[in-house]
């Protein structure tokens, strides 16, 4: 059975749910909650929903947090894969969410930070799985070598490889040239504009597909649109109720899509699948299913 390897990041999210705008030097109003995050746990949670078979692998602390983690995350049906961490706690991310379901994010890397090569098990290097990696594992310091590693690993065995660069604020178009070794690129239009400097995101599409083999940029109500250089699908983003929070639905749009693509789907199939996904996440609060 084909496996759907996800490398990167294991995060504990304290959540703020803001009633209205941030008072600087006073009081604003929230709800606020801990539960699991990180861009790599969450996408393999929502992989886990969608009927994938995903081993995470990643770092946490050996403290309460990472213990906990790994729990939740292995009773979501994710085989978890998670080296404990001597010296570097578990990985936090303060978000702020506000009323339009938007998120503002603040992380502390962490023991993410000191994810090493070997954490990834030799056995997982296979042809017949896919490896997919958060960006941030490629965006910190501590981190890309074993991330870098890990695609030439899986690129040497036949493996299909997919990045999601996670984060406009901390990349550059330097960061193709890390990732060159990726068949599939998933940025939203923010992170695509930043890799290639094109604002049109067919463009900016078609610049990375050149790059790499295939790109998906997802746009938000806008859909998502994949190309591979030659032909191009345009997907449409399904109307929610509610837009309650917009975090982890890259993560989950992530999921669907891949989760289709090893089923043999089409183009247009993978981005209706990542869709579905998409819109159950942005109508429930929180990263997770």
């Amino acid at each position: 059975m084909s496996r759907i390897v996800v490398l990167g990041d294991v995060m504990v999210d304290v959540v703020a749910r803001l009633s209205g705008p941030l008072a600087p030097g006073s009081d604003a109003p929230a709800v606020i909650r801990v539960q699991g995050g990180g861009s790599a746990a969450n996408t393999a949670a929502w992989l886990a929903a969608a009927g994938a078979a995903p081993v995470l692998v990643g770092r946490v602390g050996a403290d309460d947090r990472g213990r906990a983690a790994r729990d939740e995350l292995l009773a979501a049906g994710v085989d978890a894969r998670l080296a404990v961490d001597p010296g570097l706690p578990t990985g936090t991310c303060i978000v702020l969410v506000g009323p339009d379901g938007e998120r503002t994010m603040a992380p502390d890397a962490g023991a993410n930070d000191a994810l090493a090569e070997a954490d990834l098990p030799a056995e997982l290097i296979e042809r017949r799985n896919h490896l997919h990696l958060s960006g941030y594992a490629l965006l910190r310091p501590g981190s890309r070598a074993a991330a870098l590693a890990a695609i030439a690993r899986a690129r040497a065995a036949g493996m299909s490889v997919s990045v999601d660069p996670s984060s406009a604020a901390l990349l550059s178009p330097a960061f193709l040239d890390e990732v060159d070794g990726a068949g599939l690129l998933l940025p939203n239009a923010e992170e695509a504009e930043v890799l290639t400097g094109d604002s049109d995101p067919a463009a900016a599409a078609a610049t990375l597909a050149e790059r790499v083999g295939e790109a998906v940029v997802k746009l938000g109500a806008g859909g998502a649109l994949w190309t591979d250089g030659r032909e191009s699908v345009l997907g449409d983003a399904l109307l929610v109720e509610a837009d309650v929070d917009s975090t982890g639905a890259g993560d989950a749009f992530a999921a669907g899509l891949l989760t289709a693509r090893m089923a043999g789907a089409t183009p247009a199939e993978a981005l209706a699948a990542g869709a579905r996904l998409a819109a159950e996440a942005v109508s429930r609060p929180g990263g997770r299913p």
